[in-house]
């Protein structure tokens, strides 16, 4: 048997992608997949097709057509075996079988088509084996990092020595310090002692006793201040402050030691100043402005499918320019994957608002005008519900114990409205009491949260481009339970029921008004429980 070639086309013959096995020009393949779909006989349940040179052995995908083109004396149950491999390969690796996400993963499958036929002969691997040969797995990787595992846990537990070690000192130190306030027991303190740290020199004028009982100098009664490896505050984390971070908040309090002779009223590091900042884009208000804001709470269940959404939005009008005053705003239709639940509520001067008919905002009275450089709330609406078509974001956890007492979890989101992009995308997973995660793989930022002991996982953008991403860490634990509720938190730019102004005209004349459109939602509570 001799394969020519493998090949992805559209239902016209045109290639979406091709992989030739044999020696053929780009010209000869094209020609011989935009005449294949003339060959195939109407009404028949055949999967193969010949001509006086080739053969065509073929499957439909959806709206596409996956084809082996073979010479006429290959075995065509072997043929038909391969393309079933090949039809397998292709559903494993796209989600589905369109022409964006084919050529999305493009490479990957022209790697898999290599795999399964090499210079025009089958293979013998089967799904499994060309998944494997894919990942490309290395033992010699797996050790490095089960060896990098154990050194990042004995530096942990250094850490904790080290700072159980500070703590004791700086515990002595303050006891040192109040027996040399107290009395004449003071010159013990300054006398040195096995403290862990050097002694601060003090200068008396008199050996007097008034200069013995007199109060020592303030500067003097100041914890002294650590040379060595201390805390360093920054913008950026080290690998020795994450492992700090594991430690959680109580042990890694013992090194946030105050600098000498630092008034109290200093300004603080910028690196410790936390500012809100909207990261959605600016909009330039235009002399007609629309604001459309949502919020929106929902439940999704760790089993899949939704617990409970509550929506609510509004669309806010600003009108700043009085020859504009007397206008009608035309919405854009109604997307067809949203059910007739969702509830409209017009303000009582504006005329009735019509769903699912002519999405048009005006006042009833004609003659009267919208206010001036006055925000009015002309619509609102809101929907209370289990239909998942309204969800924005789909979150998947999975935690899978095993039998040595450890529990792998993965956690993947993905984008269900490719109209709306999310900013600032925090997923945050509760951890077990005493037990912090090896992470194995991620996609985006992670850090530990102390405070709560929770792993943040951050994602800045999530949008119709990079509309997916997966974080996978293990950690000891016997419980599943003890990873819900995922709490989930960011800002979206966009509608996520797709209420948008499409234009905006004077009621007399009919002209079209240059408007801006402001649209975003927030998540109140987005949980996994």
């Amino acid at each position: 048997m001799v394969v020519l070639a493998a090949s992805i086309c559209t239902k016209g013959g045109k290639a979406v992608i091709s992989r030739q096995f044999r020696d053929m020009s780009r010209t000869r393949i094209d020609a011989l997949l935009a005449s294949f779909p003339k060959l195939i006989p109407a009404n028949t349940q055949h999967t193969s097709v010949e001509t006086a040179e080739v053969r065509y052995v073929y499957q439909l995908l959806e709206d596409l057509y996956i084809v082996l083109i073979t010479n006429k004396a290959s075995n065509i149950l072997q043929d038909i075996e391969t393309l079933h491999l090949f039809a397998r390969v292709v559903s494993d690796m796209c989600r589905s079988a369109d022409q964006r996400e084919i050529a999305k993963n493009s490479f990957e499958l022209l790697g898999a088509f290599d795999e399964i036929v090499s210079l025009g002969y089958r293979e013998q691997v089967n799904l499994m084996q060309v998944r494997s040969i894919l990942e490309m797995e290395s033992h010699e990787e797996k050790i490095q990092e089960i060896i990098a595992r154990n050194k990042e846990a004995e530096a942990k537990e250094e850490l904790k020595r080290r700072a159980r070690q500070l703590e004791m000192q700086r515990r002595e130190q303050q006891r040192r310090a109040a027996a040399g306030v107290g009395g004449p027991g003071g010159g013990s303190y300054l006398g040195g002692g096995v403290s862990g740290y050097a002694p601060i020199s003090q200068r008396f004028d008199a050996p007097s006793p008034p200069a013995r009982t007199a109060s020592p100098a303030p500067s003097s009664l100041r914890t002294p201040s650590f040379k060595g490896s201390g805390m360093k505050l920054g913008s950026k984390k080290t690998k020795q402050a994450e492992l700090l971070d594991a430690l959680g908040g109580s042990a890694l309090l013992s090194e946030e030691i105050s600098v000498p002779n630092t008034p109290d009223t200093s300004t603080p590091e910028p690196s410790i100043m936390k500012t809100t900042k909207n990261p959605l884009p600016t909009v330039t208000p235009e002399s007609v402005h629309v604001i459309i804001k949502e919020n929106i709470s929902l439940s999704l269940s760790r089993e899949g499918g939704l617990e409970s959404l509550e929506l609510k939005g509004d669309m806010n009008l600003h009108v700043s320019d009085p020859s504009l005053s007397r206008i009608k705003i035309a919405l854009t239709p109604s997307p067809s994957a949203f059910g007739p639940e969702l509830q409209f509520k017009q303000h009582p001067n504006v005329g009735k608002f019509s769903a699912n008919k002519e999405r048009c905002i005006a006042l009833k009275d004609s003659s009267r005008e919208f206010p001036v450089n006055q925000s009015l709330t002309v619509l609102k609406w809101r929907y209370t519900g289990k239909d998942e078509s309204y969800v924005p974001l789909s979150i998947n956890c999975w935690p899978t114990p095993s039998n040595d007492g450890t529990c792998n979890v993965n956690i993947e989101y993905e984008l269900e409205n490719e109209n709306v992009s999310l900013y600032d995308l925090v997923i945050s997973i509760p951890l077990p009491t005493g037990s912090y995660p090896a992470v194995a793989s991620h996609t985006s930022e992670w850090q530990l949260n102390p405070s709560s002991h929770r792993i943040d996982w951050t994602i800045p953008l999530v949008n119709a481009e990079e509309r997916s991403g997966s974080l996978e860490f293990s950690l000891t634990s016997g419980d599943v339970n003890v990873f819900f509720p995922v709490q989930v938190s960011f800002v979206g730019l966009g509608s996520t029921v797709g209420v948008h102004v499409a234009s905006v005209s004077q009621v007399e004349g009919g002209e079209d008004v240059v408007f801006s459109e402001d649209a975003s939602f927030n998540a109140d509570n987005y949980l996994v429980v």
